[in-house]
């Protein structure tokens, strides 16, 4: 269930980044200069990730005090609801300011729903998971991620195919965002047939617990967040110019065909899912800190590499080259569930896994995209964004390095 919630949820988002890298700016921002355009379609997709943190502390709130499931639910009606209204919503023709406006709220509502989704998956399958499997298990609704990006891409990759680029540009870009209908009916399924964990069970047993769990961890868990947050970056960061800049960059300025990019993408997210379990398995047998520090040092190593080979042109290198970053970032979020629930207490893990995940999010995925094109548009050259995904890479591994091991192989505890 948290498999299928969390890959309909993470499509419901990401579309959203692919229709701003090949459509948004001229369908909602048409009066201004192409870069500027880009720019503005980028800013409306960092939006939503401002929002996460503040969706975090809400159904991290409510995760905590009323039940995972509960919060779950909730999350996953809001992200159906707001993303169907993305594919009804006038164009700047029509109605002119008022469309990016509105685009800009609806943008709004699916950060703060993706900002509860993610925690409420999460410890769904960790809080169900055997000691020993913790991080395997943990790894399901990570899977999400990849599957919605091959659906996502796949699905616009049709459209553009089917309907060729004026039909595509005029409503075929709507109809994805339209599908996300089906999420209400996953959540409407998930109220009915879901149950809640154990550990969340036992915790509203206690009679001693806090009112206000997001403040319970700020003071009892403060260094945990900090670091939580900073070994997310480069994951977040990393992914999002792999799958977003990557493809405004590869259309916009290298001037390839969308289809390439796009092949490219969902290839790599293919092995990606592949990978991620992988991953998270080893962490099982090794720990969760070296699997994790492993994929950070990947990050660096790749930073360059990555935009060499799609310099190239060669759809195949296009493909390596994405292969390669994909694979460093699956070595960080296979194990990423697993160890960001025990990072926390059961009373307090809702809000402080959500807090810890959406603000590294803000700060790595949120602006990548219009960083990158930022960098590129002052400096003319790849090698600028090379050296920001380093750059994030470095924060990563230094926070990687020093959080604390959650995981120990032969001595492993109920969460």
């Amino acid at each position: 269930m948290s498999l299928i919630g969390s890959t309909i949820e993470w499509y419901d988002f990401f579309i959203y980044g692919t229709a701003a890298a090949l459509v948004l700016n001229t369908a909602f921002f048409p009066s201004v200069d192409p870069f500027v355009g880009t720019l503005a379609a980028f800013s409306s997709f960092a939006v939503g990730f401002i929002a996460r943190p503040i969706g975090g502390i809400i159904w991290g709130h409510f995760g905590d005090r009323i039940g995972r499931k509960k919060a779950l639910v909730a999350a996953l009606f809001l992200m159906g609801a707001s993303t169907t209204l993305v594919g009804l919503l006038p164009t700047y023709a029509s109605i002119g300011v008022a469309a990016p406006i509105l685009l800009f709220v609806l943008r709004i509502l699916q950060g703060l729903a993706v900002g509860g989704q993610w925690g409420g998956a999460v410890l769904i399958a960790t809080e169900y998971a055997p000691a020993n499997r913790r991080g395997f298990y943990g790894s399901f609704p990570q899977l999400g991620v990849p599957i919605a990006v091959i659906i996502s891409n796949g699905i616009f990759l049709l459209l553009e195919a089917g309907l060729g680029e004026e039909a595509f540009l005029a409503w075929g870009w709507r109809v994805p965002f339209l599908l996300s209908v089906f999420l209400i009916g996953v959540a409407i399924y998930a109220q009915r047939t879901l149950e809640d964990t154990p550990a969340f069970k036992a915790v509203e047993q206690d009679p001693s617990r806090r009112r206000s769990p997001v403040l319970q961890v700020l003071r009892s868990h403060p260094k945990a967040i900090l670091l939580a947050a900073g070994s997310f970056i480069a994951v977040n960061g990393g992914f999002y110019i792999f799958i977003i800049y990557a493809l405004s960059y590869g259309t916009k300025t290298l001037e390839l065909p969308e289809s390439t990019m796009l092949i490219g993408i969902v290839g790599s997210s293919v092995v990606n899912l592949a990978l991620i379990p992988l991953f998270a398995l080893l962490s099982d047998r090794v720990g969760r800190r070296p699997v994790y520090l492993a994929g950070a040092i990947g990050t660096i190593l790749v930073a360059f590499p990555v935009f060499w080979l799609i310099d190239t042109r060669s759809t195949f290198l296009i493909f390596l080259g994405l292969l390669l970053g994909g694979a460093a970032n699956s070595a960080m979020y296979g194990p990423q569930a697993a160890l960001f629930a025990e990072l926390f207490s059961p009373e307090v893990r809702y809000s402080g896994a959500s807090l810890g995940y959406q603000i590294g999010a803000v700060l790595g995925g949120g602006l990548a995209p219009l960083i990158a094109a930022s960098l590129y548009e002052a400096t003319g050259t790849s090698a600028s964004t090379s050296w920001y995904l380093l750059a994030m890479g470095v924060v990563t591994a230094v926070s990687a390095y020093l959080i604390a091991e959650t995981y120990k192989p032969k001595d492993a505890t109920a969460v």
